[in-house]
């Protein structure tokens, strides 16, 4: 089993009404479109800059120009900085480095904002990866505050850049601060943003596809947001012609462990009930370490093994192998009472 090496206790993270007044602004802004937060009638109305920034319609009905338009709006000068140039950011410092990307810390130069840096290293040979397209393609038309915001992209002879918001931490690391568990509030939190950024994508026909801590981003205010869009994908309707190599080994579910490739949004639902057992107990529900076969086990000694009568058509999956069972471990585990539910 693994376990978080850093001790801590989990405290409550303070609700919207508690929030310091010049953080409060930018939550609310993000979470305005949506139906649960009702808005005072007093508030104004709200519009978006191309830059992401929040223009008060009050403001564009004046001839005079806000000193807060002057400054995020698109410089005039032919020598300004302007979005969509490679020295419109800095790079501060390296967050990270994949198989094909690196990404690092950055700031703006068009309007002073911390952002993420996704520097995609492009192959004269294979040109770019497909997955950076996907992403890019997708996350291009998705606008919500549970979702990644792509604020730019650069295109240039040898990267790729996506320019992302920044978030400084993400669920994995929040969880090694505290290796006993969330506190349940932040776990209904945590949860409760996960299932409606994904009820969003769902909706538009997206499957995920790589849920996992490390690709749930949580702001210093609580704001979990889905991010790392490469393996993704708009479902084909009512074609089903997947891949089985998605998901993360720890996270993905039976049918897929065993060959399937016909699914759909079940697919991220079983991560979101690895994702929330793990937020609970503080390890991870089936932490394989070997192979697909050991997952398997490790959810089956849950679970418990599964045969026709119980799973109509397992038999038919690729990797299954009737006659090999694991016995079931007490119904009290925690994994079995969540999954059980799901």
């Amino acid at each position: 089993m693994s376990t978080r090496s850093c001790q801590g206790t989990d405290s409550v993270i303070k609700p919207l009404d508690t929030i310091p007044e010049d953080k409060k602004v930018r939550v609310q802004r993000t979470q305005s479109g949506f139906e649960p937060f009702e808005k005072p009638s007093s508030q104004v109305k709200r519009v978006h800059s191309e830059n992401n920034a929040c223009i008060s319609t009050k403001s564009c009905s004046t001839s005079k120009e806000s000193p807060k338009l002057r400054r995020h709006s698109s410089p005039t000068s032919p020598t300004s900085p302007k979005f969509g140039k490679a020295d419109s950011y800095e790079k501060l410092e390296k967050l990270g480095e994949g198989s094909y990307a690196t990404v690092y810390k950055g700031k703006s130069k068009v309007n002073g904002k911390l952002v993420a840096l996704k520097v995609i290293r492009l192959q004269e040979e294979e040109g770019t990866p497909f997955t950076a397209i996907r992403e890019a393609s997708l996350l291009k038309g998705l606008k919500h505050a549970n979702i990644v915001l792509l604020h730019d992209i650069i295109h240039t002879k040898e990267t790729l850049t996506l320019v992302f918001e920044y978030v400084h931490t993400d669920l994995c690391q929040y969880m090694d601060k505290h290796p006993v568990g969330l506190h349940p509030d932040n776990v209904k939190l945590f949860l409760f943003q996960m299932l409606r950024g994904l009820s969003y994508i769902h909706r538009r026909y997206i499957l995920h596809r790589d849920l996992k801590p490390q690709n749930l981003l949580i702001s210093d205010t609580g704001e979990l947001k889905l991010a790392d869009f490469g393996l993704a994908r708009a479902k084909s309707v009512p074609s089903h012609t997947y891949s089985n190599e998605v998901v993360t080994l720890w996270y993905r579910p039976p049918d897929v462990l065993l060959g399937s490739t016909d699914y759909s949004t079940c697919l991220d639902m079983w991560g979101v009930g690895c994702i929330f057992v793990e937020m609970i107990q503080g390890v991870a529900a089936f932490p394989g370490m070997k192979d697909i076969q050991d997952q398997l086990e490790r959810i089956f000694l849950v679970l418990g093994t599964p045969s026709e009568d119980m799973w109509p058509g397992i038999s038919s999956l690729p990797h299954f192998k009737p006659g090999r069972s694991v016995c079931v471990s007490s119904s009290d585990n925690l994994a079995h009472q969540v999954f059980f539910l799901i």
